[in-house]
């Protein structure tokens, strides 16, 4: 529907988000992207992953990452995390190489990887623990983390007992709890249910606004790359490449009603674009398999 209908342009900013992105650029930057490559080897040769990332974040900065499969979204993230090393350019967290992990960044992943032998209590003590909190004082910590995800009713609840989107909140909590100053996030909601995986966008949003923090976002959702952020980098692939920084034409605070305003559509029609060309949506090479006359979409 969307590339039917007479649509703003996406960098048409209305006046409320040109305010707001003027006031965000205006705040430090914490994380810095430099010339950013990853190349892994192969018989047949080098795999160039990522070649000259090159972007900036600002402080409690929103920010979406997206791109066709296998445009290196997860090598990405992985090393901004920590968890892997560049062949090429740096990373800086407040303008410090980044060498491995640290506690200055949590990280929520699309499995969840909680520890299935600690209750939703156990799970979020176990960063506070880890940083030298008394047994006390951890328990305190993870009860207000815990209540601020919405599951204080399942503080002795352990993760098998628990329904998808509930283990990804106590995975949300278990990350905050380490009070880090960004959150990275790898397609947290990608294997959640479409109503639950709406519920929990809500939530991010609400929880965001409540705690200083910068969030960095991995989807392959366009929808809620746009429902979410104030900026969209948009990885092209082999090797993966900025495509276009967008800023999110769509006013704060965000509400589910914005889905279908002109300027979401105009935002995700863009996105749409630049991950799928017209030219590269090439028709499969499948013969008729049925009788003459006998077609389903005349």
């Amino acid at each position: 529907m969307s590339s039917t209908i007479d649509l703003p342009d996406y960098r048409d900013l209305p006046e409320s988000v040109r305010a707001h992105m003027a006031a965000l650029k205006e705040r430090p930057v914490v994380l810095e992207v430099k010339e950013l490559e990853r190349s892994f080897e192969s018989p047949g040769g080098p795999v160039h992953a990522l070649k000259g990332i090159d972007f900036q974040v600002h402080r409690r900065e929103f920010i979406a990452v997206i791109g066709a499969s296998g445009c290196g979204k997860s090598t990405l993230i992985r090393l901004l995390a920590g968890l892997d090393h560049p062949t090429g350019g740096q990373v800086l967290l407040d303008g410090n190489a980044i060498t491995g992990p640290g506690p200055e960044r949590g990280m929520v992943f699309q499995g969840y990887t909680l520890f299935p032998w600690l209750s939703v209590l156990g799970n979020v003590m176990f960063g506070p623990k880890m940083r030298g909190a008394g047994d006390r004082r951890a328990e305190s910590e993870a009860r207000q983390w815990i209540e601020m995800v919405g599951l204080s009713d399942f503080v002795d609840a352990y993760p098998s007992q628990l329904s998808g989107g509930m283990k990804q909140r106590v995975a949300i909590a278990r990350a905050l709890a380490n009070e880090p100053r960004i959150l990275l996030m790898d397609e947290p909601f990608g294997a959640l249910d479409a109503q639950t995986r709406g519920k929990l966008q809500a939530h991010l949003l609400q929880i965001w606004r409540q705690v200083n923090l910068t969030v960095l976002f991995i989807t392959h959702d366009l929808e809620e790359a746009v429902y979410l952020a104030d900026r969209i980098l948009v990885l092209g692939a082999r090797p993966g490449h900025v495509q276009e920084i967008i800023d999110v034409p769509v006013p704060r605070p965000r509400r589910p009603d914005q889905f279908l305003s002109p300027h979401f559509l105009s935002c995700r029609r863009r996105i749409e674009e630049l991950i799928h060309p017209r030219h590269d949506r090439d028709e499969l090479p499948i013969p008729k398999l049925t009788a003459v006359g006998d077609e389903v979409d005349s």
